[in-house]
């Protein structure tokens, strides 16, 4: 069988809000020259004269969450435990416990771009979007989902754009056998602004 790889990957970069400010990286670039002091410590009794035109290496800095650009999530991101629906409640595996297998499989994409922002999907949504392109799920499937968040990247509203993935519907992909998803939005979930709107508030008094 002929596989073809589709690079989906993005930049990490300073200037485009990939996450919520507070998680969004930091990345701090050094020049060939900038790092001449750190060769100089690393290889004692060296001077600028050793190195080819005084330049050392050039390097970044990067301070990020394992949540940042493309990134695979594990069970472990969401809970310290999973399984608990199945009866067997166990601790979630980590990221170096995610079987590579999981990784390599067909994938499907489910087009949501017509939902609006803040939308949860549900199981019916997912069923119906299946019938529509044709595709019976197999064990194993990976399945992206199209939320039109990916067309807000590079913009200030992404992190607020595309719907998300609800219970149901992510387990009806579970409960089918797949093991991996994917989204162009920031998070599985709908964006955090629209759940913050549905959370019950405390009455206040007067």
């Amino acid at each position: 069988m002929t596989r073809q790889f589709i690079d989906l990957s993005i930049y990490l970069e300073n200037e485009v809000l990939s996450d919520p400010p507070p998680l969004a990286p930091r990345i701090t670039y050094q020049k060939h020259q900038d790092t001449l002091p750190e060769f100089m410590a690393m290889i004692p009794g060296t001077t600028p004269e050793d190195y080819p035109d005084g330049e050392a290496a050039a390097a970044e800095w990067v301070t990020m969450t394992t949540h940042s650009g493309t990134h695979l999530d594990a069970p472990y991101h969401f809970h310290s435990t999973m399984d608990a629906k199945t009866g067997e409640k166990k601790a979630s595996i980590t990221i170096d416990e995610v079987p590579l297998e999981w990784c390599f499989q067909p994938g499907v994409k489910l087009d949501f771009r017509h939902f609006p922002d803040g939308y949860v999907a549900t199981a019916q949504d997912v069923e119906a979007e299946l019938k529509r392109i044709g595709h019976a799920l197999q064990p194993l499937d990976i399945v992206v989902v199209n939320t039109r968040a990916g067309s807000r990247y590079g913009h200030n509203d992404f992190v607020q754009a595309g719907c998300g993935m609800g219970y149901e519907a992510t387990m009806y992909l579970l409960e089918r056998g797949v093991r991996l998803t994917g989204t162009d939005a920031w998070s599985w979930d709908a964006p955090f602004s629209y759940t913050a709107k549905k959370m019950p508030r405390p009455a206040t008094r007067r």
